[in-house]
């Protein structure tokens, strides 16, 4: 574990403008996955001595609150409150809570292969897994900091970034075995997702109508003009320098030359939006609060909402390699095929 770094930390919170409730999951991410804490100090690290709590393991932990989830060559692994790591061999048919290293929520994971994954959450807290998410190992931990990570990512086994609350940035080169603090903005706005185009370029989706691209690996970031002033909570970059922002409200734009412009697409709902995906078949998926599905079948170019009869609120969405889509959020876990993307009830 990483040694003090004596990063200060920025505190901020958002603007009535910012962030306005739509649904009882919208308040339960101002409190969870946003993260929004008390005022703090100086970044600090908890000790290696300090002995893990365990997660509860719970009969009904697929249907608590999940944040994040992700399809990898041996299943799919979903990942959300109370230390919650879910997963499933068989196309979220059943579910296996994991034995894991903390209670803390978590808000994001990434696998490099079937064995290799990382989770990230509150408490500062990174876990590693190296066995397809049978076992975890608390790699990082810093509850002090009050600073929660809200997604992570990585280009290969060795190299990867955290990225979270008032512009939390950490890197590793060593599989996260150790991190190092790095600086996005001055700002300290809180950094919400990180995702990589075809091209190599990275983007980050931010709070207060931020949104930032590195050509470079993430060794630079530049901050890209924006057409609006809330929050964004996703990024999905597509081929040829298109990308699509969404966030707050409903709100979802369109780029076609890496995010030097933008040009708003009608959604047709107020709900927050937060994730995406490319299907194989290459229609594009949003998802959002309110059980707001949006789909396109265009590039992105149009979207039509198909609005869950249940109304709970979509966390993530991802497809597996059968065809299995899962969406996660407060109702647990869900699946469905994904060319049967219909309004349905819990």
């Amino acid at each position: 574990m990483d040694t003090p770094s004596g990063r200060a930390s920025v505190r901020m919170s958002y603007s009535e403008d910012h962030f306005r409730p739509h649904s009882t999951l919208l308040q339960v991410a101002m409190a969870l996955f946003l993260g929004l804490v008390a005022f703090g100090g100086v970044r600090s690290w908890a000790g290696d001595d300090e002995v893990p709590e365990q997660a509860v393991m719970a009969q009904l932990s697929s249907r608590s609150l999940i944040l994040d989830a992700v399809s990898t060559d041996g299943g799919l692994v979903a990942v959300g409150e109370r230390g919650h790591i879910l997963k499933s061999i068989d196309g979220g048919a059943s579910w296996q809570q994991a034995t894991v290293p903390t209670r803390a929520t978590l808000t994001g994971v990434h696998f490099h292969d079937a064995d290799l994954g990382w989770v990230v959450g509150h408490d500062s807290v990174i876990l590693r897994t190296t066995d397809g998410g049978a076992s975890w190992e608390r790699v990082h931990w810093a509850p002090e900091d009050e600073e929660p990570f809200l997604d992570v990512w990585f280009s290969d086994a060795e190299n990867g970034v955290a990225i979270g609350a008032y512009g939390s940035y950490d890197t590793t080169a060593d599989g996260g075995t150790t991190w190092a603090y790095q600086l996005v903005d001055e700002d300290g706005w809180h950094l919400h997702k990180i995702a990589r185009a075809e091209d190599g370029c990275l983007y980050i989706a931010a709070e207060a109508g931020l949104v930032y691209r590195s050509d470079d690996d993430g060794t630079t970031w530049q901050k890209l003009p924006s057409p609006y002033e809330g929050s964004y909570f996703g990024v999905l970059p597509l081929e040829d320098n298109v990308v699509l922002l969404y966030g707050l409200r409903g709100h979802l734009f369109r780029s076609e030359d890496g995010g030097e412009s933008w040009r708003e697409i009608e959604t047709g709902t107020v709900a927050m939006l937060t994730d995406s995906i490319r299907l194989s078949d290459g229609r594009i998926v949003l998802c959002g609060l309110g059980g707001t599905l949006l789909v396109s079948s265009d590039g992105g170019r149009n979207f039509e909402l198909l609005q869950q009869s249940s109304r709970r609120g979509i966390s993530a969405i991802v497809e597996s390699p059968d065809g299995t889509l899962l969406m996660v959020g407060e109702f647990g876990v869900r699946t469905t095929a994904a060319n049967e993307i219909n309004p349905v009830s819990d």
